[in-house]
């Protein structure tokens, strides 16, 4: 039986190797699919961990407990109490603790944390000492400016719960070393609004005072964790945990969950489109090598007739024709498994996770088993068809016309089951069963249907053609309705097509938009993350960096209470930023911020400044004016001290202001004399100053300027100060409602922009404005903002958030730190040299990321990779086409040389018999191709396929259609080439007997 199978396979080398190809192009996809799934799976994954903030990848426990005096041994048991309670494999954690105390600074306090936490010295950079002992503390600088004390001072704590005074010795100043990392992300060791926390050693905390601090304990996930190696369900091992902690007492909390689950999600959006795209081309794979063995079968009837005839048994001759398919099947899944996995490695790289390496190998295997056992047995049905024949039959040329019912009652199978899938995907989408294979079922009812129409077409219109004289239409025509698997064949290639043709369309849409979204989520096509010390010195250096304008913009990205807000350098923002339809025109908040521009003031330039002014009322007062340096931020204040009753004039000196450009005016604050201490009080009711003028040596606020009173603004919360511009005077008075208000005001700002400040708005209004005027806060004093346009979206801060014009912000908030990341954006056209511009101009650069960049960070998500795989097997399906093609048109040579030969005799004219013999190929790849397009329009039309949506929700912009039309006609024409160039290839030795007039031979 071997040698008979050996012996087959050696004389139908050109059949068996059809097959070999089919199987070899199927098992590598097969193959490739899980390793390509489960790596990007895995790429995936450490893209949204690369990208999450600290806080997704950390869980945090925290109790309040009574210490008893002994801190050490509490922290020691309630750490104790945490690790049994957290999930295995969290690992080691760092544990801290944390308490509220007042210092007392002048006649009242301070609040601010005092901290312990573990690490804490090899976390920081110190100028000074780490904490060793008991009340020994660490500040960070911006603290200790704040509180006005450096290394070696001491600090009291007002102990009214303690009779014991606690006294805190600052022996070091800190500077976090990595302040973006994981141990800075916990909230309850670092401040929103106050000073920084002061660190200390636990000794500390043994005072009666600090007793009932607050314990905590942080860990970092694992990312075996958070990507749920194994199916871990992190969310609810979470919950679990946070349920048996509290039975304690203890509160977990973490943001852990939301980033479990959208890697899962992804995760699960790659694995199920994977195997939806996979059972698709199988499917297809075991059509192509049906319709295979359909065509070579005509060879072998002879076979099986002899042996019939020698008496072999029907089970003998079908283990015999199984046996020489067996011979290929085999040999192309041993090429196409290793070659299926080198593409997968290309594509997607190695699988990181040894879990799913099994799982993929495991995979693999069950796919190309598919593949083997579903060859076999579709190739065994077309054996059993002719099996049961009598030697007659089998002798036979032509095939009979016994069993056409078969195919009949196929074609309404395979209908009633698109139908299904079709009212799947309408009813309940793409998601399961049969809808996910919605787009091929349509394309397969759509060329089932085409395949009868145009057999009928063909047949009368060749017998109509025929008997009009018109030879070469109705001999071609003729040609398709009569040969036997022409219509199976249109089909597959209808199939075929329109899978390649949608995968490219798709492919290319997901592009595009995965594009648009980068860019509209920069907002520029090139963003860097800057550091510097304030808005002011961000501006500048920007504007020094680039002069023109046309390059390089400043931006702040922040977030209040109230919203997320986006500061732009709004004189730039056209030729900078990546602008889109959705945003409005882009010179609405540029002309908005013009026409609200004042002259600026004058700036401070010398080391001396002179005030005109006259002090109304008995109470001693002091006036004091606050400047801010136009290139470093840096505040200046200059106080004119106590005043005396009436008219005067005080010159006093100015530091801070000589370097260029100088220093710009912020406000005046009326006040009390200072206090020993130096703290200031608000000015009492009936005191007032009048300030005629301020200069230097050229006048920087004159008659003019004082008087005009759109140059200044008090207060919107409280008491302000009573403000009076006018005949050339300002007069700053004290409210005489003080006492009945809480907050009194002290401050009066210069203004060089009316207010209310001009915003672009996206998404609803911020419930705060909802029962209250539009005010901004977190920029210093609240000021009022003027929403000039509602849009669907910003640039950057998506559909909800606010757009401000960055020096108006700045201006508002003075020397207070709104906070916000520091940004430059950059245009196209930035050349080269503009980072290193904008670094000598004194700016840290920490982050430089393109569209590219971002783009190639989203195609590590699931719609990228899943329209990828799809791309590759719609090739795959292509090339299964082609390959048929090539089949039906090498078997029917032999038949198709004969019957022109005949016709020859006839008289047929070779020119006719030569177009005879290629334009049936040619007309058939023409209708199947021409079917696909139409049936990919059709099957995108009725399932309502879009772009695969993001999976982290994403969906600020409108997608893109799913049928790029550049893409869609490239595919095409690629389709087209692809199966002319296989159908003439196949036909080549035809066409040249042909043309010799060998036609006979």
């Amino acid at each position: 039986m071997f040698a008979l199978v050996f012996g087959a396979v050696r004389t139908r080398a050109a059949q068996v190797l059809t097959i070999l190809v089919l199987t070899a192009l199927t098992a590598a996809v097969a193959a490739a699919g899980p390793w390509y799934g489960f790596a990007a799976v895995g790429t995936a994954a450490d893209a949204y961990l690369d990208a999450a903030p600290p806080s997704q990848r950390t869980v945090t426990v925290t109790n309040r407990v009574d210490t008893r005096g002994d801190p050490a041994g509490a922290l020691r048991q309630f750490a104790e109490q945490v690790r049994a309670g957290l999930p295995a494999g969290v690992g080691p954690g760092l544990t801290g603790i944390s308490a509220a105390i007042n210092l007392q600074i002048g006649p009242s306090g301070t609040n601010i944390d005092l901290d312990f936490r573990d690490e804490f010295c090899q976390r920081v950079r110190l100028d000074g000492a780490c904490p060793a002992a008991a009340r020994e503390v660490a500040l960070s600088h911006d603290a200790a400016r704040v509180l006005g004390v450096s290394t070696g001072d001491e600090l009291t704590v007002l102990t009214p719960s303690s009779p014991e005074p606690l006294r805190l010795t600052v022996v070091g100043l800190y500077a976090r070393s990595e302040p973006t990392g994981t141990y800075w992300s916990s909230r309850l060791f670092r401040s929103a609004t106050g000073p920084d926390p002061m660190f200390t050693v636990t000794a500390t905390f043994e005072h009666p005072h600090l007793r009932s601090p607050t314990v905590a304990y942080d860990v970092v996930l694992p990312n075996a964790l958070l990507r749920g190696d194994g199916g871990f369900d992190l969310g609810a091992a979470l919950i679990t945990s946070d349920r048996l902690l509290g039975q304690s007492q203890l509160r977990l909390s973490s943001q852990a969950t939301p980033l479990h689950q959208a890697i899962v999600r992804d995760r699960e959006t790659i694995l199920d489109g994977i195997s939806a795209s996979g059972a698709q081309l199988l499917v297809l794979t075991w059509f192509a090598l049906g319709l295979a063995g359909w065509y070579t079968l005509r060879d072998r009837r002879a076979d099986a007739a002899l042996l019939k005839l020698r008496g072999v048994s029907r089970f003998g001759r079908l283990r015999l024709a199984l046996g020489q398919h067996l011979v290929p099947l085999a040999a192309g899944a041993l090429v196409g498994a290793p070659l299926g996995y080198l593409v997968a490695w290309a594509l997607a790289g190695p699988v990181p996770v040894a879990v799913d390496r099994q799982t993929a190998l495991a995979w693999s295997a069950l796919a190309v088993g598919a593949v083997l056992a579903g060859g076999l047995l579709v190739l065994a049905a077309v054996e059993a068809t002719v099996l049961g024949r009598p030697v007659s039959a089998l002798l036979q040329r032509a095939a009979s016309g016994r069993g056409a019912w078969r195919p009949a009652l196929v074609d309404v199978v395979l209908l009633a089951i698109a139908a299904a899938a079709l009212y799947q995907v309408r009813s309940a989408g793409t998601g399961d069963g049969l809808g996910r294979a919605g787009l091929a079922m349509v394309a397969l009812a759509a060329g089932l249907i085409a395949a009868r129409l145009l057999n009928r077409l063909a047949d009368r219109g060749g017998a109509a053609a025929l008997r009009a004289g018109r030879l070469r239409a109705g001999l071609t025509a003729l040609r398709i309705s009569r040969s036997p698997g022409s219509d199976r064949l249109f089909v597959l290639v209808v199939v075929a097509v329109a899978l390649f043709v949608t995968a490219a369309g798709g492919w290319a849409a997901e592009s595009a938009g995965r594009t648009a979204r980068s860019s509209a989520e920069l907002g520029a096509s090139r963003v860097l993350t800057v550091g510097a010390a304030n808005r002011t010195v961000l501006l500048n250096a920007v504007r020094t960096a680039d002069p023109g304008g046309r390059a390089a913009m400043a931006v702040v990205r922040n977030r209040t209470d109230t919203a997320q807000i986006l500061e732009v350098d709004t004189a730039r923002l056209g030729a900078v930023a990546a602008w889109r339809s959705e945003y409005g025109p882009v010179t609405d908040l540029p002309e908005a911020v013009a026409a609200a521009s004042l002259t600026p003031l004058p700036l401070v330039t010398g080391d001396r400044l002179t005030m005109t002014a006259r002090r109304e009322g008995d109470a001693a007062v002091a006036l004091t004016l606050h400047l801010q340096h136009e290139a470093t931020g840096q505040p200046v204040t200059v106080g004119f001290g106590a005043l005396r009753a009436g008219d005067q004039t005080v010159t006093v000196p100015v530091s801070g202001c000589t370097p260029p450009p100088g220093c710009r005016l912020v406000r005046w604050e009326l006040t009390q004399p200072p206090t020993r201490d130096g703290r200031l009080r608000p000015a009492p009711p009936g005191s007032a100053v009048v300030v005629r003028a301020l200069g230097q040596d050229t006048p920087v606020l004159d008659g003019a300027t004082l008087g005009d009173i759109i140059r200044w603004r008090v207060g919107t919360v409280g008491a302000s100060v009573d403000l009076v511009a006018g005949g050339g005077t300002l007069r700053l008075a004290a409210d005489d409602n003080t006492t009945e208000v809480d907050r009194v005001g002290t401050e009066v700002w210069a203004s060089d922009r009316l207010l209310p400040m001009p915003a672009l708005l996206a998404g609803p209004v911020p419930d705060r404005w909802l029962d209250d005027e539009a005010l901004l806060v977190g920029y210093g004093e609240m000021a009022p903002v003027q929403v000039i346009r509602n849009v669907s979206a910003l640039p950057s801060l998506g559909g909800s958030g606010l757009l401000l014009d960055l020096d108006t912000t700045r201006r508002l908030a003075g020397a207070a730190d709104p906070g916000g990341q520091f940004q430059v954006w950059l245009a196209p056209d930035a050349g080269p040299g503009i980072v290193d511009a904008l670094t000598a101009a004194g700016l840290t650069v920490t982050d430089d990321i393109d569209v590219a960049d971002h783009a190639a960070r989203l195609g590590t998500q699931g719609p990228a990779v899943l329209v990828r795989f799809e791309l590759l097997a719609g090739v795959a399906a292509l090339l299964l086409a082609a390959a048929a093609v090539a089949v039906a048109a090498t078997v029917d040579r032999r038949a198709l040389a004969e019957q022109l030969a005949a016709l020859r005799l006839q008289g047929l004219p070779r020119r006719v018999a030569v177009s005879t013999g290629w334009a049936g190929t040619a007309a058939l790849i023409l209708a199947g191709l021409a079917g696909g397009v139409f049936a990919a329009l059709l099957a995108v039309d009725v399932t309502g396929r879009t772009v695969p949506p993001f999976t982290d929700g994403w969906a600020v912009l409108a997608p893109p259609g799913p049928l790029d039309p550049a893409a869609t006609a490239l595919a095409v024409a690629t389709a087209l080439t692809v199966l002319v160039l296989t159908g003439r290839l196949a036909l080549q030795p035809l066409m040249r007997s042909l043309r010799d007039g060998e036609a006979g031979r």
